[in-house]
């Protein structure tokens, strides 16, 4: 079967489904970076804070602690599970539109990459491998690039004819 440019031949309704999807899960994923920003000022430094807390910080304007056991294996157990779903998801309707080959799967597969070294990330910072803290960032930043680029490209498909 021939899935590259499978996107333009596809029904209005079935289009209209997957743009209503992408929209909705786009806004639920742009409103968890805002959450991001919000706990950790979105800088490494920031990103260990809120895993290992700051209670040595005179300073902090806001008192945090080290998460416990519990939240910690709460937090990666969710978010790898519920990532793997919305990039399975992704990839299943990037799989679809017509992109070169490479690129393609760049797209399907990198996600589950970054949520591996994102989240398994921020387990082993909250272990005491404080250098990750970096990784997580790295990751993050790509994961959130290559979701950006991939609405991008199924929401202009979408809107083309072929």
């Amino acid at each position: 079967m021939l899935l590259n440019g499978l996107i333009f031949t596809l029904p209005k309704e079935i289009k209209l489904l997957i743009g209503a999807f992408i929209i909705v899960l786009s806004l639920g994923f742009f409103t968890g970076l805002l959450f991001v920003e919000e706990t950790s000022s979105a800088n490494p430094n920031g990103i260990e804070e809120q895993y290992l807390g700051n209670e040595d910080d005179d300073q902090a304007e806001v008192m945090r602690f080290k998460k416990s056991d519990q939240e910690m294996l709460t937090l990666v157990h969710n978010h790898m599970l519920s990532m793997s779903i919305i990039f399975f998801l992704l990839g299943l309707i990037v799989s679809i539109t017509k992109l070169p080959k490479k690129l393609k799967l760049f797209l399907i597969v990198e996600p589950f990459f970054s949520v591996v070294f994102t989240f398994g990330g921020l387990y082993l910072l909250w272990k005491g491998m404080l250098w990750m803290k970096y990784i997580v960032m790295l990751s993050g930043i790509l994961m959130t690039f290559t979701f950006s680029l991939a609405v991008v490209v199924i929401l202009r498909q979408l809107l083309q004819r072929k």
